[in-house]
């Protein structure tokens, strides 16, 4: 039996946004959206040239920060979704650097939302060899030589990781701020 495995990995990544990410970002403020539920929390912040980009340290501290719902959704956009698109079906340009991250939370679930349909849409269009096509050092010095169904794979796995952290954030939230 033949099976669609582009399909198959969608689906998956489709039944987490539709029933558990996506319902749970519905109502996000940016009071929540911001909220730093520890001191020192890692967040996105507005720098001097005026756009937005998120806390960070190279190398990342062990263990690392406890991060903001504004961090975790810019990764999530940013980082997992936006950027990848653009260097595994774009012109390569985009860098972490470069994006401005979300600064409200309607924009962070706009972008959210518009980056996780462009990812789907490519990855729809993948057939068994491409999913099996090595990914270049360019596009991705770590998954150099990996297939590219490992790094949809992977991106999957950050999606539903770092979702069900927003989730978690939301609950605290709301049970500290008598929601």
């Amino acid at each position: 039996m033949a099976v669609n495995w582009a399909g198959e990995i969608l689906a998956q990544s489709q039944f987490y946004w539709e029933y558990s990410l996506w319902p749970r970002l519905e109502g996000l403020t940016d009071e929540e959206f911001f909220w730093e539920p520890v001191p020192g929390a890692w967040t996105v912040r507005r720098t001097s040239t005026g756009r937005h980009q998120p806390d960070s340290a190279v190398p990342e501290p062990e263990p690392p920060p406890v991060t903001t719902i504004a961090w975790r959704l810019g990764h999530i956009a940013v980082d997992m979704l936006e950027i990848r698109v653009n260097w595994h079906f774009g012109d390569r340009t985009a860098t972490r650097e470069d994006i401005d991250w979300p600064a409200s939370a309607v924009e962070a679930r706009q972008r959210l939302r518009h980056a996780y349909q462009a990812w789907s849409g490519h990855i729809r269009r993948l057939d068994d060899e491409a999913l099996a096509a090595p990914v270049s050092s360019a596009e991705a010095p770590q998954w150099a030589g990996f297939p590219m169904v490992a790094l949809v794979l992977h991106v999957n796995r950050e999606i539903i990781h770092h979702g069900a952290e927003v989730a978690v954030l939301r609950d605290l939230y709301r049970a500290g701020h008598g929601g």
